[in-house]
């Protein structure tokens, strides 16, 4: 006789814990399952924007001071052109993924969450799954595995996936680049995302439409950045991912649901990754607490709204050079219109802030 449970979450990335914390505060019982092993590291920003600190707080999960580097502002650079915006309340803090999923990890457990690590999932029907060579019953089956996710195509969701696709590779320099501040470089089709964390290190990615990207010849896309850089001791060894632009028509099918990148994913150039699974995990706790599925794809389905709307205008300046140039010598002319945007971007806003902000972008977009 296997096992049985209310909530199975196939994945234990950051995604699937919040999925299995939000459904043990509804009362369900969870377990998680997963083929690898703590801490789980994936090639990101590590930047926490605080849409994402305040979801994590929600959760229980309290990242602290001490736990990496606050920064209070981001800065666009490209060439000659630099603009700032500063980040409303308390700001971000950049900290490694690692630090991040174990803390995660550990409020799991308090939840009494019952985590399987090393435990790959083989297969799913709508009684359960095929879990280390035995089965698991449950109710529900919660698909946390990522953006080429297994439970997504067993359950034939797969079928309506639309992807546009972008290469990463991170590196963990140990140097203290910045003080209060991320930082994203703008390139020929590629950008490079500038991170602090704690214990004077610096997270570095660069992210362009190259699959066979070398690090060091992308880097050399910035002189001033790469200056900075050289001779300095690598802290962690090179990781690569690709991050996508993904859209399913839907996000369920019978016990089946999806969430975090499995369930559809923006391009990290908005760093609302995080942030957007972390609500899609409040929202299906909702709806699996109220057994309607329905409510989730609702749900799911307005929450990435705006994360998108934003990917598409920023891979836009990331297509198109004139656009970009003119949009950031306007955000350097007026810093507290970018502040603006940014605030648009992060929080919920209401549409006569977004009415004035959109006149003032469409001014000097004019007379930049």
């Amino acid at each position: 006789m296997g096992l049985t449970t209310d909530v199975l979450v196939v994945g234990g990335g950051p995604a699937g814990l919040a999925a299995a914390i939000a459904a043990r505060k509804k009362g369900l019982s969870v377990i998680v399952v997963d083929g690898g092993k703590p801490p789980i590291d994936k090639a990101c920003g590590e930047g926490l924007l605080p849409g994402t600190l305040a979801v994590l707080r929600e959760l229980g999960i309290s990242i602290q001071g001490r736990d990496g580097e606050r920064f209070q502002s981001i800065r666009f650079i490209d060439g000659n052109i630099s603009a700032t915006a500063n980040f409303p309340r308390d700001g971000g803090i950049g900290v490694r993924r690692t630090v991040l999923h174990q803390k995660m990890a550990a409020r799991a457990e308090e939840w009494g969450v019952e985590l399987r690590w090393n435990t790959p999932v083989t297969g799913i029907s709508r009684s359960g799954a095929i879990v280390g060579g035995g089965p698991i019953q449950a109710q529900w089956i919660v698909g946390a595995d990522g953006i080429h996710s297994r439970v997504r195509r067993w359950s034939g969701l797969d079928a309506s996936v639309i992807r546009e696709l972008r290469f990463a590779q991170r590196r963990h320099y140990r140097i203290r680049l910045l003080a209060d501040c991320v930082e994203v470089y703008w390139g020929r089709r590629i950008q490079a995302y500038i991170t602090p964390l704690a214990g004077d290190e610096t997270c570095v990615v660069l992210i362009s439409r190259d699959p066979a990207m070398n690090f060091d010849e992308a880097l050399g896309e910035f002189p001033e950045l790469a200056d900075s850089l050289k001779n300095t001791e690598l802290s962690s060894v090179q990781r690569g991912a690709v991050t996508a632009t993904c859209k399913l028509d839907s996000v369920w099918r019978e016990n089946i649901a999806l969430v975090g990148d499995a369930s559809g994913s923006v391009d990290a150039i908005t760093g609302e990754g995080l942030g957007l699974s972390f609500r899609q995990a409040l929202a299906l706790a909702d709806a699996l607490g109220e057994q309607d599925l329905e409510k989730y794809q609702s749900a799911h389905g307005r929450l990435a709204r705006q994360p998108h709307l934003m990917s598409r205008l920023l891979l836009l300046l990331d297509g198109c050079l004139p656009l970009r140039r003119r949009v950031l010598r306007g955000f350097a002319k007026d810093p507290d219109l970018f502040s603006r945007l940014l605030v648009a971007h992060i929080t919920e806003i209401s549409p006569a802030f977004l009415a004035e902000t959109s006149a003032r972008l469409g001014w000097r977009l004019i007379t930049a």
